[in-house]
């Protein structure tokens, strides 16, 4: 275990619960927009029922903000720690695609506004009809209940020097892992991997579990970098051969990389066993002619150096540091690069190393204690392994009947979707042996929830959302709507689908169908294909209506695109207020578990790379 090192101070149940009270207040208001359905937008007058200002004041509101952003010297400007979670926004306005990233965000976390409580923004909703009024204070509180300006994350370089304490920082091999991931997942994965290795580091864990593995990008990396025993659990099968036949690529890939660092070591082997051979020589014909020493012309002979100018004292010593220093690197590195920490000569081919004059042997006698350990050393790098294991993961799912030979261990889960991410939480405080629990979640629109349907008689006990017993006790519900306004698509995509629904309701006499259209967006060349192929596999007779008719319909919206193009704008805003819903709500029920010593979130990615950066990590007490 690493040296006692107190772990950074984190904000109590009853702050965490202050800060969602006033979180609450707003969203009370708020929800009404990010609920709404985008296909029922034109059908059901949605903007004419929640917003009571011009679809181009809110663009332009949106856009001077960001202008603004973009014009402030960098200095003023917020920390990278300000950044919005939800990754880059995007304009998909008729003029085309403008980036909206961290800069032009960054306007919207600080200003008049963003140190105050709710309750001194000026009116943002109308008190009788509910619709906006005021677009600049709806922004204001939106980033004022963000994540980022809260102040309850913990920063990540704080929390790894906690953990590592007097420590020196033990990294592993030098690999690069863009080699074999794209930019996203190696960036997710070194970070990821670094921060579970101190922890493992710092209950003296070897085992971690890896749930939601998928590909095994993160377990193979714990494995083969940081000699970790990984167990990733996937639900697909698919997912669980794949993971299999690109570790066992990896394995190799890996294999490859070292072939030139482990020729290196064996060259220096050489180079010392060399250097001592010339050192006996040397040695013996000095003593054969000790008796000269004293004599004038003893003076000048030439010196040692002179007889080994490639093999000098000083070379030869540094030589010796490094092997001192290759022989007492951490016990992870050794798994990579020599598997233990023996005698080097047990570690190279038996031909290796020349004999010096004072040890010739017709060939070098290997102990039985060293044939012993090579098997060992055999055995302890196949032990730091990865192990895909397919099964379906939920609260009460028991460990012991997938992973035989648990121990403890941390529980890890990496963009972990819907409830998997909840239940990793529910399984952590419920089982003895999982140490610790480092999850990141993603796919908020499939969490289940509690109080989305109240009517509705259901015998699952444990929902996705909410976990806490305030959320609880207020049962709140956000809304599939809600929990999807950070996954939008480009405004036409939306445009062609509200529209077709207008075209269903008035041609088909439908107003609610539970068939998707799905990706036809992407498959069609124009409005009128798009109509065509979606009717089509909406089971609808799409000969009925004459592309006279369709396209009617269309030149009736067009000049409206823009009220849809605002209305997603808004939703995009009230976004990273969801995540932060969630999230305090996770930690708010780690808070209330009596037998953990220690819970925070942690950014751990840049959330332009990687949207979904937010951690959630917990410890227990020792015993």
């Amino acid at each position: 275990m690493a040296a006692s090192c107190s772990l950074p101070g984190t904000q109590d149940l009853s702050a965490l619960r202050a800060k969602l009270q006033g979180l609450l207040r707003f969203l009370r208001e708020a929800l009404s927009i990010c609920n709404a359905h985008t296909v029922d937008f034109y059908t059901e007058s949605v903007w004419e029922q929640l917003i009571d200002v011009p679809p181009e004041t809110v663009l332009a509101v949106l856009k001077k903000a960001t202008e603004e952003a973009e014009a402030r010297p960098a200095e003023a400007r917020p920390p990278p720690e300000a950044e919005g979670a939800s990754g880059e926004w995007r304009w998909e306005g008729r003029t085309g695609r403008q980036r909206v990233g961290p800069a032009q965000r960054s306007v919207l976390c600080s200003g008049p506004g963003a140190e105050a409580g709710i309750t001194d923004f000026p009116k943002i909703f109308c008190e009788t009809s509910q619709k906006l009024l005021s677009v600049e204070a709806f922004v204001l509180a939106a980033k004022y209940y963000s994540l980022q300006n809260l102040g309850v994350c913990t920063p990540f370089e704080q929390l790894l020097v906690a953990l590592r304490g007097n420590q020196t920082q033990k990294t592993g091999e030098n690999v690069k892992p863009d080699e074999f991931m794209n930019l996203k997942k190696s960036h997710e994965v070194q970070a990821m991997s670094e921060l579970i290795s101190s922890v493992a580091d710092y209950y003296g864990i070897k085992q971690v579990i890896d749930l939601g593995s998928g590909k095994g990008y993160l377990s193979s990396f714990l494995s083969l970098k940081y000699g970790l025993k990984v167990y990733g659990i996937d639900s697909s099968n698919t997912n669980t051969h794949g993971a299999q036949e690109r570790n066992r690529k990896l394995k190799k890939h890996w294999k490859i990389c070292h072939t030139q660092s482990k020729s290196d070591v064996n060259g220096l082997a050489l180079k010392m066993a060399k250097g001592k051979k010339m050192q006996g020589e040397i040695q013996y014909k000095a003593n054969t002619e000790e008796e000269c020493n004293n004599s004038p012309t003893s003076q000048e002979m030439m010196s040692t150096s002179e007889f080994l100018p490639d093999f000098s004292v000083s070379v030869i010593s540094n030589i010796r540091k490094q092997m001192e220093n290759l022989h007492v690197c951490s016990h992870r590195e050794e798994n990579l690069c020599f598997a233990n920490a023996f005698s080097l000569i047990d570690l190279l081919p038996i031909n290796a190393i020349e004999p010096t004059t004072s040890s010739r042997m017709p060939k070098r006698k290997m102990s039985e204690a060293n044939k012993e350990r090579r098997k060992t050393t055999s055995k302890s790098t196949e032990s730091n392994i990865y192990s895909p294991l397919t099964s379906f993961i939920t609260a009460d799912s028991e460990l012991h009947d997938i992973i035989k030979d648990l121990e403890d261990c941390l529980m890890v889960g990496l963009h972990t979707c819907g409830d998997l991410a909840p239940n990793t939480l529910r399984i952590f405080t419920s089982k003895p042996e999982i140490k610790g629990v480092c999850s990141v979640g993603c796919c908020y629109h499939l969490l289940s929830e509690e109080f989305e349907d109240p009517h509705k008689e259901c015998a699952q006990e444990k929902w996705g959302f909410p976990m806490c017993h305030y959320l609880k006790e207020e049962r709140w519900c956000c809304g599939r709507n809600a929990r999807m306004s950070a996954c939008l698509l480009p405004t036409e995509s939306l445009f062609y689908r509200a529209v077709l629904q207008d075209i269903i309701k008035d041609c088909y006499g439908i107003t609610k169908c539970d068939r998707h259209v799905g990706k036809i967006y992407s498959k069609s060349s124009s409005f009128l294909d798009y109509v065509r192929k979606s009717l089509k596999k909406l089971g609808l007779d799409e000969s009925k209506l004459p592309e006279k008719l369709i396209m009617d319909y269309y030149e009736k919206y067009k000049p409206r695109m823009n009220e849809l193009e605002a209305f997603n704008m808004l939703k995009v805003v009230l976004a990273p207020c969801i995540e932060t819903l969630i999230l305090l709500d996770r930690l708010c029920y780690l808070k209330e578990q009596e037998d953990i010593a220690w819970s925070a979130l942690v950014k751990l990615f840049d959330p332009v790379k990687s949207p979904r950066c937010y951690a959630v990590i917990a410890l227990k007490r020792q015993q």
